[in-house]
């Protein structure tokens, strides 16, 4: 079982083996996250993100961190928010599944994420943080998993869902 802690900070800063970044399914860098890890890594991750040939949202894909502090980068594209018919909290936890696959296929102990799919996708925090939450802790590879969180109302969310999954 994985385990998971929940921190405010910068992602891009983070000292783990991988950290995931909430891509688009072009892999090919944006806003958010994605743009802020994709200009962190430096220009050879734009190159290596063009080779994959984009990722299925709710899939995992991975690159080498480059300039980033983790050796890792795994890409996951998170679903867009449309009002929860089109299949999106299984496709979440899909895409956070996927990415710890992907931090054991390369050898990984320590993993960081971000809160995929709430910023510009607008996933509902809470419920986002939920199934993020489940997915991570259900995981039965023990990886040491940390939620970095942007901001306060996303830290809160991250803290309030783990919480509940302690009961």
């Amino acid at each position: 079982m994985a385990k998971l802690n929940v921190i405010k900070g910068d992602i891009t800063k983070v000292n783990v083996d991988a950290i995931v970044n909430a891509a688009n399914r072009a892999l090919s860098g944006g806003g958010g996250v994605d743009g802020a890890i994709h200009r962190a890594a430096g220009p050879q991750l734009d190159e290596a993100c063009r080779k994959l040939n984009g990722c299925p949202t709710g899939q995992a894909k991975t690159t080498p961190g480059f300039n980033l502090p983790a050796k890792y980068i795994i890409h996951t594209p998170g679903p867009i928010w449309h009002g929860g018919q089109r299949n999106e909290p299984q496709l979440l936890k899909d895409s956070y599944v996927n990415s710890l696959k992907q931090a054991v296929l390369h050898h990984c102990q320590t993993v960081a994420f971000p809160s995929i799919s709430t910023g510009i996708y607008d996933f509902p925090l809470d419920k986002a943080a939920g199934i993020a939450t489940a997915a991570i802790q259900d995981f039965d590879t023990p990886l040491d998993v940390t939620m970095v969180c942007f901001d306060s109302m996303t830290y809160d969310a991250y803290v309030k869902a783990l919480e509940a999954a302690k009961g």
